[in-house]
């Protein structure tokens, strides 16, 4: 008996049962000793970025640092290295600033009838039946999926001074659309909304279908209107969700190229539609200055870079403060 007891207490004997710590200890340290693990996984989508995107990019600011024109490229003359001349000599261009302040004031006009005309047809959708809410969403999601080239050559032959249907509609006659510069501007963002509102439209519509019902219903038997209702409940509550469709419709209105440079024929005359995309196109290849197009491709790509990170850290504060 004293033996048996001696035993029960020092846990020697075979009632005793064995310590889980040592299986638990092995498991941590093997979790402790790989932190490069979840970079495995991701290594082969950062191999395909790196080099879809970093040697390009490299590429890009090396040859804004440098004197490239058709004579360096064709080994007439030797290239040089020119530090900040492209960009000095950039800015000093009343052309480059004229042309900037226009993608500016083009892209905020196309991000706010985007955002406008997307939130509309998305309280529209919660409003109509289920037969027209579908014949909505295809012909909405028919205009998103339709290529730039493509949307663009369609509008353009819709406001055709000689051809198209809608001068005859609105007894225009032979009024050209793309020979003033705010009515060929006008023309390329109602192009840019038609083909970017539905983004806006479903990611809006599945954020309202998110809000509690009984938080709407109690606004409406308080004898709130339909639009005291959006702007004073569901706008606050969706407040994440636009600020994500505003931000990356800042992102793709702002390097806009394929609509100005079809619909206005490469910038429109005298280039007076002329946006930074097409600048940078018509400099780098037009006029055969290289560097001069890249030093405006290295531009872009530090405003769209600026508006990215901002994205991206209120995407991290999504669920917290927004």
């Amino acid at each position: 008996m004293t033996t048996q007891l001696t035993e029960k207490h020092t846990g020697t004997g075979p009632a005793a049962k064995p310590a889980p710590a040592a299986p638990a200890a092995r498991r941590a340290g093997v979790r402790g000793h790989r932190p490069w693990t979840p970079w495995l996984y991701l290594l082969p989508a950062l191999a395909v970025i790196g080099g879809l995107l970093v040697y390009p990019v490299y590429q890009l600011g090396l040859i804004s640092f440098l004197e490239y024109t058709q004579a360096q490229v064709s080994g007439g003359e030797p290239t040089s290295f020119k530090g900040f001349g492209n960009y000095t000599a950039l800015f000093a261009d009343p052309q480059f600033r004229h042309v900037l302040l226009a993608t500016v004031v083009f892209a905020a006009a196309c991000v706010v009838t985007t955002l406008a005309v997307g939130c509309a047809l998305a309280v529209l959708l919660t409003r109509v039946r289920a037969l027209p809410r579908l014949v909505l969403m295809l012909a909405a999601l028919g205009a998103w999926a339709t290529p730039a080239v493509t949307g663009s050559t369609v509008w353009v032959f819709l406001f055709d001074p000689d051809f198209g249907p809608v001068n005859r509609l609105l007894g225009l006659g032979d009024f050209s659309w793309t020979y003033g510069r705010y009515s060929a501007f006008a023309l390329v963002l109602l192009e840019v909304v038609w083909c970017s509102f539905p983004f806006v439209m479903v990611t809006v519509y599945a954020g309202i279908k998110a809000v509690p019902s009984e938080v709407l219903e109690a606004a409406a038997l308080d004898g709130a209107s339909q639009w005291r209702i959006w702007r004073s409940v569901t706008a606050p509550m969706l407040r994440p969700i636009l600020v994500v469709v505003t931000i990356q419709s800042i992102i793709w209105d702002f390097k806009v190229f394929t609509q100005i440079y079809v619909m206005t024929n490469g910038g429109g005359i005298a280039g007076q539609n002329l946006v930074l995309n097409v600048y940078a196109y018509q400099k780098a290849f037009a006029s055969s200055e290289y560097s001069l197009g890249s030093a405006i491709g290295v531009v872009m790509l530090l405003i769209l870079l600026a508006v990215t990170l901002v994205y991206l850290r209120l995407l991290r504060r999504q669920g917290e403060e927004l």
